[in-house]
């Protein structure tokens, strides 16, 4: 439901990034403010709480962040007073700390070297450990977010450089990190040694380059010569020049979240070498192989499972039609529907088109089941519309496990598919037919080469093996009670 603390819209059961970052540096700095907000409105998908954009002239930093949509934060008057050289930018769903003004990223800090401005994408398993250690030091902190936690050990570390700086304070970091960095005269971007979340770096057609958590953003800006921030890798930008230095070894295994494809990423983008949209189409492929139905209809939900159906009904042969019309500017609000209104759940975000409906047998297609709190409404709607049957296809494995990594799931009391067993979820659904994509199917989609166990992708929130310890990893909201 609504609530005055920008909480999804109703009937929303998606899964939630943390969020995207920016970073550009160029020698030239014209437009610099520009840049960052349309790399940033190319990765708005990533988080729609709040954004922010730090910019230096090469000695002083200036920043702007507010709560809403990137387009909302940003107007003529903000921008013009964000010129320089360097920026960096940050869209933001939270994952470790309040949706508060307190954790809006970037966070800036004055440090003894000069100004430092850190945007994070990702999650530190021991975040709680850290905070007490910097706590007992005698810091004050004044947001609950990890992310400062971050930036105030980078601040306080040793080292004649900044990379130096970052390089020493790494190995202390556990978890998923995806960190672009601002300091007065250069923009620095590292990756965790796991590889959890997506960052690549490329060349602005005007000189500078440009650093993004998804190549769709780069892409957007016109940059050559993408490729990607390795695991362990710092990447630094100033001005014309690029360096990169291998910080931290790789970790052995790696640990692409598998969720990028399944959901998170936009469709043009392109990570590990393999663009969205087609992993997406096997996915469904997949899907179809592994749990055929008879029907008329192949619908998606739309617009991450638009890419599967086309897949599903390539492979079956049954039509793809559209079956769901998504409301895609309803984003969050702060009106409180009427009771009425609340009842119809959904169908403020969705409307079926009967004429695609009606008498059929109809395939729904959906990225994913977390809560259940959707799937049961949608099905509802598409049998009002007249469908005669509705069978529901899911392009990924059971999500039985939270993610501890950046991904806001909920933990195994949330998760529908931890409480129930499958029959038990398609009633509750309402549902003719219910599969889930096999592990090892979602895996051959998402590397066909590969022999479908997965080595290299974390899937813990399927298997609830995590490539690393997580028993130290804080709940969401579990710093909140220090501060008001």
């Amino acid at each position: 439901m609504f609530a005055d603390d920008c909480s999804p819209t109703a009937g929303d059961d998606t899964p939630r990034e943390e969020c995207g970052v920016f970073a550009v540096s160029t020698p030239h700095g014209e437009g610099i403010a520009q840049i960052a907000f349309f790399g940033l409105f190319a990765l708005q998908h990533r988080g729609q709480e709040a954004a922010g954009i730090a910019v230096s002239d090469g000695s002083r930093v200036r920043m702007h962040k507010e709560s809403g949509l990137v387009s909302n934060v940003f107007t003529p008057v903000t921008m013009a007073q964000l010129s320089g050289y360097h920026a960096i930018g940050h869209t933001r769903y939270s994952t470790t700390g309040a949706n508060v003004h307190r954790n809006i990223q970037p966070f800036l800090v004055e440090t003894m070297h000069g100004p430092l401005a850190v945007a994070h994408n990702g999650n530190l398993v021991n975040a709680g450990a850290l905070r007490d250690e910097l706590l007992a030091k005698g810091f004050g902190l004044t947001a609950t977010s990890d992310t400062e936690v971050l930036t105030l050990m980078l601040a306080a570390s040793g080292g004649r450089t900044w990379e130096d700086r970052l390089e020493r304070t790494l190995p202390a970091w556990k978890g998923a990190y995806s960190l672009v960095v601002l300091t007065g005269d250069r923009v620095i971007a590292v990756r965790d040694p796991w590889g959890f979340r997506p960052l690549s770096v490329g060349r602005l057609p005007h000189g500078g380059h440009a650093i993004a958590s998804e190549t769709c953003a780069l892409s957007t800006l016109g940059c050559r010569d993408i490729s990607e921030v390795q695991p362990g890798e710092i990447v630094t930008l100033q001005g014309g020049e690029i360096e990169r230095r291998q910080a931290l070894t790789p970790a052995v295994t790696a640990a692409r979240c598998t969720f990028e494809f399944v959901y998170f990423s936009r469709p043009d983008s392109v990570w590990a070498g393999r663009n969205v949209h087609h992993v997406r189409q096997r996915l469904g492929e997949q899907l179809a192989i592994e749990s055929a139905v008879d029907a008329d209809v192949v619908i998606p939900v739309p617009d991450s499972s638009i890419p599967a159906a086309i897949g599903y009904s390539r492979q079956s042969g049954i039509p793809h039609n559209d079956g769901l019309i998504k409301n895609r500017y309803i984003g969050r609000t702060f009106i409180e529907p009427t009771q009425d209104l609340r009842d119809r759940g959904v169908a403020l975000k969705f409307n079926a088109l009967a004429e695609n409906l009606a008498g059929k047998r109809v395939v729904m297609i959906d990225d994913s089941l977390v809560r259940g709190t959707t799937a049961g409404p949608l099905v509802r709607l598409v049998r009002e519309a007249g469908a005669t049957e509705v069978h529901l296809r899911i392009t990924c494995p059971p999500i039985t496990h939270p993610c501890h990594f950046g991904v806001d799931m909920g933990h195994d009391g949330d998760l529908m598919a931890a409480r129930l067993q499958l029959d038990e979820i398609r009633e509750v659904i309402g549902a003719d037919s219910l599969a889930f994509l096999s592990l090892e199917g979602m895996h051959r989609a998402i590397e066909p080469e590969g022999d479908g166990s997965g080595e290299g992708y974390c899937s813990a929130c399927f298997t609830g093996s995590y490539p690393m310890a997580v028993s130290e990893a804080p709940p969401k909201l579990s710093f909140e009670g220090a501060l008001p």
